[in-house]
């Protein structure tokens, strides 16, 4: 690798790295009331542990303790934010997968040289039922050409791509009758 490239490496890293920190940061001081109430309501209705813990492989396939909330909907997801402040994950990046996958192993291994995200390709692609092949295509496709106006660009389609599947499996259920 020449050195303009190595240096044009790090400085992506670096930006990515700055705006997930400026990112996380700033949602997870946004949403913490709403953490807080989702995690309060959880203690009081449930019984067990509010968290759910998840051993991941991040950064270079070290491992760490995702956390995630033991509820089934986008709100789960909110402890996610402090991952990315601690720099486990990402705002984007590959799906965190476990250190033992397949996915984490052979020429695939690629994946672990970025950070998994919360979001990436394949949870906007509006096609999420798509077999798991296709999605770490997605993934490896990412890991190979992401770059800064990439993370951006997935960031912008998230909240749109979350919405239309809300949407989408509000209007599959069954009307109920009165």
């Amino acid at each position: 690798m020449t050195a303009n490239r190595t240096q044009h490496r790090h400085r992506t890293f670096d930006l990515k790295r700055a705006l997930d920190l400026f990112g996380g940061t700033t949602l997870l001081v946004l949403l913490a009331p709403l953490l807080g109430a989702v995690a309060l309501s959880l203690s009081l209705t449930r019984e067990g542990p509010v968290l759910r813990r998840h051993t991941r492989a991040g950064l270079r396939g070290r491992p760490f303790t995702m956390l995630t909330l033991r509820t089934r909907s986008p709100l789960a997801a909110l402890p996610l934010l402090l991952h990315v402040v601690r720099g486990e994950m990402s705002l984007v990046g590959p799906c965190p997968l476990s250190p033992g996958h397949p996915e984490c192993a052979g020429a695939a291994r690629r994946r672990l040289s970025v950070r998994p995200g919360l979001t990436g390709p394949w949870q906007i692609s509006d096609r999420s039922d798509l077999p798991w092949e296709e999605r770490e295509l997605l993934d490896l496709h990412y890991v190979d050409h992401h770059w800064l106006g990439m993370d951006l660009a997935v960031l912008a389609r998230t909240l749109p791509a979350v919405r239309r599947r809300r949407l989408r499996r509000a209007s599959a259920r069954p009307a109920r009758l009165a």
